[in-house]
């Protein structure tokens, strides 16, 4: 049976109940908020570590009064994780704004028609690589593919380094799945530079002579940091938390055949058929500004700003790693070989 408001009245008018104008106001007013419809909060997916993330978010939330809720991923799957869940919603989706830690999980959301354009009065400011030029995401505050070493075993030199990967003995090598995150990124930029074949017998290689394979660039460094291992595959992050710890490592940036370093910002972007896009341009707009990169700069994560910024606010380490990110592949250029080196992989770690 359906309950009506007079039936409320009725109720609470009787003697015994609260009988008294104070009464049946507060019945008006909790009617009232009943019947109110309900606002949804802003969904966000973020795909960068919740540890860095959050304080910005909830700055965000702060500074306009904007709730949300948000869903973050796990070190093993990130990126990959939440791209497959936003394709899984179709036309109904959840995600209202997608903060990716990488770019080529967010091409695809684009390739498949997940996104909407928008062009925010802070993309003018980020250099062109970095970027969608119709708008459909933008990257901010980058990290650097770096090689991590024990300098006390091998020496932190790019020579060296390219030599010990030719070794017959990589047992001491370590290097996150590729399947997932920066590593994918990493694979593909070289499919990109030698095609499909060269990278295929690359991999190969690397794993018949007993490259350690972990879950994530963060064991990467934990076992090159600990002495398990003298060289691993990583990022800038990663290598910094092992600074902050004091343990003995340094890093090399990784280089493409072209000298060009992978230089992966995060990215932004606005999902298709989001219910409060208004307000998700508003985060965008939030995460895009100099600001922003200020604060992702000064976090442990230390992350490269890529527009224009004071950089007397910098830590030195990021100040010094800076001008690499002119030197950075353009990310656009990679969607295809994107696509081919992650229907491989799939072939590799899912079916096969």
């Amino acid at each position: 049976m359906k309950f009506k408001f007079k039936d409320l009245f009725e109720i609470y008018s009787k003697p015994g109940y609260f009988g008294s104008l104070a009464g049946m106001v507060a019945v008006v007013i909790c009617a009232w908020w009943m019947l109110q419809p309900k606002i949804p909060k802003l969904t966000v997916y973020c795909a960068h570590d919740s540890v860095y993330a959050q304080e910005i978010l909830e700055a965000f939330q702060e500074e306009t009064g904007i709730k949300m809720d948000i869903r973050f991923d796990t070190e093993a799957t990130k990126s990959l994780g939440l791209v497959e869940m936003i394709l899984s919603e179709g036309d109904q989706p959840s995600c209202d704004v997608f903060w990716n830690n990488e770019v080529l999980g967010t091409m695809r959301l684009q390739g498949a028609g997940m996104l909407d354009p928008y062009v925010s009065p802070h993309q003018e400011r980020i250099p062109r690589q970095f970027k969608d030029p119709n708008g459909f995401w933008t990257g901010f505050a980058a990290r650097l593919r770096v090689f991590i070493v024990n300098p006390d075993v091998l020496p932190a030199e790019l020579s060296a380094i390219e030599k010990r990967l030719e070794d017959p003995d990589l047992q001491e090598v370590t290097i996150a799945k590729p399947l997932y995150g920066t590593t994918r990124t990493h694979y593909s930029a070289l499919w990109h530079a030698w095609g499909g074949e060269a990278l295929k017998q690359w991999h190969e290689s690397l794993f018949a002579r007993g490259i350690n394979e972990v879950s994530g660039n963060a064991v990467t460094r934990a076992m090159v940091a600990e002495g398990v291992c003298d060289l691993g595959f990583t990022d800038t992050d990663d290598y910094f938390v092992a600074k902050e710890r004091k343990q003995n490592v340094a890093m090399v940036p990784a280089r493409l055949p072209s000298g060009e370093v992978i230089c992966i910002p995060n990215t932004v972007c606005l999902i298709k058929q989001s219910d409060r896009p208004d307000e998700a341009r508003r985060l965008i707009d939030f995460l895009l500004s100099a600001e922003t990169e200020v604060r992702l700069a000064n976090s442990r994560a230390l992350q490269l700003p890529l527009g224009p910024v004071d950089t007397d606010k910098l830590p030195k380490e990021v100040q010094d790693l800076l001008p690499l990110t002119k030197e950075g592949v353009d990310l656009t250029t990679l969607r295809d070989a994107a696509k081919e080196c992650l229907d491989w992989l799939k072939e590799l770690y899912v079916n096969g």
